[in-house]
């Protein structure tokens, strides 16, 4: 049995990633897991799998996003977006040490990350922190070299095709 915490990521630019982790989340449920979900980057409120996952037993979830990010970084809303990224990073922080959860799932963490929302060496060493036995899910694109190496599960999402990039309409209950 290792003295570690488990962890996986879910990465790539292909569509499932968040999908995969609220997967798990119906998983851990269904086995009297206590679980909490900090969002980041995200603002939609319509999400189907997040309206699901809230009426879950034993799940917690938190959005932490205001949406798309500034490119520049002297946007003046880019401090906004760092500021409420950061709030999200305090509160994975707290659900980690508290050790109430037995999986905690950090979806678009590694958006967050490569947008430079937050400081990759603080996430590193939030890991690194973590309790043995606890589960661990980091989701979005771009997961650093660093994380990937931490992490003892990797799944990389492909985009070969998408119906949206075709001029296919965003749909309930595939996209949203």
């Amino acid at each position: 049995m290792s003295h570690k915490p488990r962890i996986l990521i879910f990465t790539g630019d292909g569509k499932g990633k968040t999908t995969a982790a609220m997967g798990m989340v119906l998983r851990a449920s269904s086995h009297g897991m206590r679980i909490k979900v900090v969002q980041f980057l995200k603002s939609d409120t319509g999400s189907g799998e997040i309206t699901a996952l809230q009426k879950l037993p034993g799940v917690e979830f938190v959005r932490r996003g205001l949406g798309f990010v500034p490119r520049r970084r002297d946007d003046p809303q880019f401090a906004e977006h760092r500021r409420v990224a950061e709030e999200g990073l305090v509160l994975a922080r707290e659900a980690i040490r508290s050790e109430k959860f037995d999986l905690v799932i950090m979806d678009e963490i590694c958006g967050a990350i490569a947008a430079g929302l937050l400081e990759e060496q603080e996430v590193v060493d939030l890991l690194s922190q973590a309790p043995a036995g606890l589960r661990l899910v980091l989701t979005g694109r771009h997961a650093t070299n660093t994380l990937i190496e931490l992490a003892d599960t990797v799944t990389e999402m492909r985009c070969i095709k998408h119906g949206l990039q075709q001029g296919r309409a965003a749909q309930k209950g595939v996209e949203f």
